[in-house]
């Protein structure tokens, strides 16, 4: 599976590591879900072994401060999907970290693999921006959608 966050914030840019600030519950999240827990090259790892790689839709986009919604959308540029879900065949589902990542996609990619079925989920922003939901709202419904997937095509 991809999860798909809009744009890295500065914290992220600054440590060159996705989900940096230290208030973001991605990384708790998938302590839970997949385990992932150390210094960030263990966390990477234990999504990777699960199966579940992790990404930006925007490669770049002025965007001053951290929020989703100060993303210029006239300068976004996104990653090149087309090169990654053809040297990643075996993706079959594909979640957005927040409606903003979802709606980048469906307006600048919209990419997929003819003849293969592709699924997408809507998940809560992990953002600390995104205070609407407790954190163990969050969790469960991330858990909901992820955990059914750990472990399909693993072997194949």
């Amino acid at each position: 599976m991809l999860v798909l966050g809009s744009l890295p914030s500065r914290a992220s840019l600054q440590a060159q590591e996705y989900y940096a600030h230290p208030r973001n519950a991605f990384w708790k999240i998938m302590q839970v879900i997949a385990g992932a827990a150390g210094d960030y090259e263990s966390r990477c790892r234990s999504l990777q072994e699960q199966g579940i790689a992790v990404w930006d839709v925007l490669s770049s986009s002025v965007r001053p401060g951290s929020l989703d919604a100060d993303i210029d959308m006239t300068s976004a540029v996104p990653n090149d999907f087309d090169d990654f879900f053809a040297a990643h065949s075996d993706v079959r589902l594909v979640c957005f970290n927040g409606r903003k990542a979802r709606q980048m996609y469906q307006r600048h990619v919209q990419s997929s693999r003819p003849g293969e079925e592709l699924r997408f989920a809507l998940l809560p922003s992990t953002s600390p921006a995104h205070a609407s939901l407790a954190f163990e709202e969050k969790l469960e419904i991330w858990r909901g959608i992820i955990e059914p997937e750990l472990g399909r095509g693993q072997g194949t």
